[in-house]
């Protein structure tokens, strides 16, 4: 997870970086971590380029990272941030699941 942190963090356009689910519980060997990312207004995915752009690609990060990563732009975000947060706090059955958001 640090390296993927490092790498969204290093495109300058990180706003909120969001971890959630078992990777954040006590279940002791997790499966993958689930990460969601919103990026900044500027952000353009087609900028990217080698290993951080794998991590914009939901199928190869979970593949070559093992993390299952969702994201959003803030400017093309039809729905508000803090909602989509909830979203992925909340499973199927209404209970709610591990979120923490990484800050620095």
């Amino acid at each position: 997870m640090l390296e993927i942190y490092q790498l969204v963090k290093a495109t300058g356009r990180l706003d909120r970086f969001v971890v959630y689910g078992s990777y954040v519980t006590a279940k002791p060997n997790p499966n993958d971590v689930d990460i969601f990312l919103v990026m900044t207004e500027e952000f353009d995915v087609g900028e990217l380029t080698g290993k951080v752009r794998i991590v914009f690609s939901h199928i190869q990060a979970q593949h070559d990272l093992g993390a299952s990563v969702f994201w959003v732009n803030r400017a093309t975000s039809f729905t508000h941030i803090e909602d989509l947060i909830i979203g992925w706090q909340t499973k199927r059955d209404s209970s709610k699941r591990g979120i923490i958001e990484v800050v620095q």
